[in-house]
């Protein structure tokens, strides 16, 4: 079958790296599994993020509302408050899959070592979004980014790239 003459090459996509972030967990409110799996609040006790062109803490405010499907995936909705270092507000959101193999399941249920399992090991990706009201930073506001993630002891790291 011959291609849509509409198709157009339109070249790979690129990357530039926008920040790494850190951050950290409070205990997990676990609500049990509902009718569209296990759903389980990780809030965010804190943490930091830094880049080329932003810095600053991500704010004790905010979590993931994780939803673990029954085939071993968490899909993610998270919401973070970040404050830049020149006391700008930024509301960052993103959604993702967090895929575990079953062979790695008991390594990552023991919260003591699991941030030494490999990272290449499982994959954890997200689409990160902007909001702010703050001049300096609204280029965030038209921007599209992609992360990986991996575990740190205490939370949960990212490295985040912007779509260019």
């Amino acid at each position: 079958m011959p291609a849509d003459p509409r198709v157009k090459d339109v070249g790979a996509i690129a990357t530039t790296h926008l920040f790494d972030m850190v951050v950290d967990l409070r205990p997990p409110a676990d609500f049990g599994n509902g009718p569209s799996g296990r759903r389980i609040l990780f809030g965010s006790a804190g943490g930091s993020f830094e880049g080329p062109d932003l810095r600053g803490e991500v704010l004790a405010a905010g979590g993931d509302w994780a939803l673990f499907r029954p085939g071993g995936t968490m899909v993610l909705d998270v919401r973070l408050p970040l404050r830049t270092h020149d006391g700008a507000l930024l509301h960052m959101t993103y959604g993702g899959r967090w895929t575990t193999p079953p062979d790695l399941r008991a390594a990552m249920a023991d919260e003591s070592t699991r941030h030494e399992v490999d990272p290449a090991r499982y994959y954890f990706r997200t689409t990160p979004l902007f909001e702010t009201g703050d001049e300096r930073y609204a280029w965030l506001n038209d921007i599209v980014c992609v992360g990986s993630g991996y575990l740190v002891e205490g939370g949960v790291a990212y490295r985040v790239s912007r779509v260019v």
